[in-house]
């Protein structure tokens, strides 16, 4: 069973009219998704993306589309087992990846770019909720996700109860914290700082390749831990002499290398956007604070911490779990033990693997709520 391959479907459907949390609206937006396993089936798990990512979260290649970044935890009989539910993944609103975002055309017949209205994870999270109201699909066994990810998989609780059974936040807090908040500000101050980045208006000619690249290495140090650099480079030069400009640390040609291979797959102005929407994330907002909004949910939660994340340490993610308690959930808490930082959600799948498949083993679907 485990050696059989995934079958991914590719899909989009449009909505007419999104109102935002900002008070604007989009019109006609494009959501698209994959589907793995029976389109039938009686139960559905949404899996949710984080920054980079895309829809294709599982199976063989797909071209013009990152790698799958889950495909050991979904498929016939993994952690996400496509021989029970049917798992969805949408690519986020202001993604570059085919869901309507700056790279749309607006109405004058040319990219949006920075006239594209600002998103939260609440506006990613509703535009999820229409499109899978016009596919049909009213009621969610669980919503997964890490990083971004995770943000709308507790947005998801929180904002639509009445269809979440369960949730599971990976690597991800009630609200970002503003540590966070300040890394993603020197990313986009980077890409901003590019000449060619042109007040976003860069499409047709060439993209702020540079400034987007300087983005991501400094997102690179933020996904993985000082534990996991020492680990693997120390102070080992790569090539040439320390006292030459032209001689590089390891560790300098590691985020050297990162840089250039988002540079190739991903837009800078939608990286503006998605980091944008990470800062708004807070559940609380409008609602009373955070546990009046975790109050709102009435399903089980499972919030799993990373024991060396930078950018979301692990007492961030526990304290969903804690509050949720304090207003009578049925949370818990789990924690990957890795080294591998923040990114431990996307390598260590054995430990995932084990809390994903227990945690939805208690969430059947006669799970008496009790």
């Amino acid at each position: 069973m485990l050696g059989k391959v995934v079958e991914e479907t590719i899909g989009a459907v449009e909505i007419p009219e999104l109102h935002l949390e900002s008070g604007k609206v989009l019109k006609n937006v494009k959501q698209v998704y994959a589907m793995y396993g029976s389109p039938n089936a009686d139960e559905t798990i949404l899996v949710c993306h984080a920054l980079t990512g895309s829809h294709h979260a599982a199976g063989p290649d797909v071209p013009g589309l990152p790698e799958a970044w889950w495909d050991p935890l979904i498929g016939p009989g993994k952690a996400i087992n496509t021989d029970r539910f049917r798992v969805m993944c949408f690519n986020v609103l202001g993604s570059p990846y085919g869901s309507t975002s700056p790279l749309s055309i607006h109405d004058d017949g040319k990219p949006y770019g920075m006239r594209f209205p600002v998103i939260s994870v609440r506006d990613i999270v509703k535009a999820q909720r229409e499109a899978l109201k016009i596919l049909g699909i009213d009621e969610l066994t669980c919503v997964i996700g890490g990083s971004l990810g995770g943000m709308q998989a507790l947005e998801w609780a929180v904002s639509y109860p009445e269809a979440v059974k369960s949730a599971i936040v990976i690597a991800a807090p009630a609200y970002t914290y503003p540590q966070a908040i300040a890394f993603n500000e020197v990313q986009r101050q980077a890409i901003m700082a590019d000449p060619r980045w042109n007040g976003g208006d860069y499409y047709g000619g060439s993209p702020p390749e540079r400034g987007l690249a300087i983005a991501r290495m400094l997102a690179m140090i933020t996904y993985r831990s000082e534990e996991s650099f020492v680990k693997k480079y120390m102070r080992e030069l790569a090539f040439g002499a320390p006292w030459d400009w032209n001689g590089k640390f390891k560790i300098e040609t590691y985020i050297h290398h990162h840089g250039k291979k988002l540079v190739q797959r991903f837009d800078a102005n939608c990286y503006l956007y998605l980091t944008r929407a990470m800062d708004l994330h807070d559940i609380g907002q409008g609602r009373g604070g955070v546990k009046a909004a975790l109050s709102r949910f009435k399903g089980r939660l499972l919030a799993i911490g990373i024991s060396s994340d930078l950018l979301f340490p692990n007492w961030q993610v526990e304290e969903i779990a804690l509050m949720a308690k304090e207003v009578g959930l049925r949370a818990c808490y789990d924690e990957i033990e890795s080294g591998n930082g923040h990114d431990a959600f996307l390598i260590d799948f054995d430990q995932l693997d084990e809390m994903i498949r227990g945690f939805l083993a208690r969430c059947t679907k006669n799970d008496r709520r009790d």
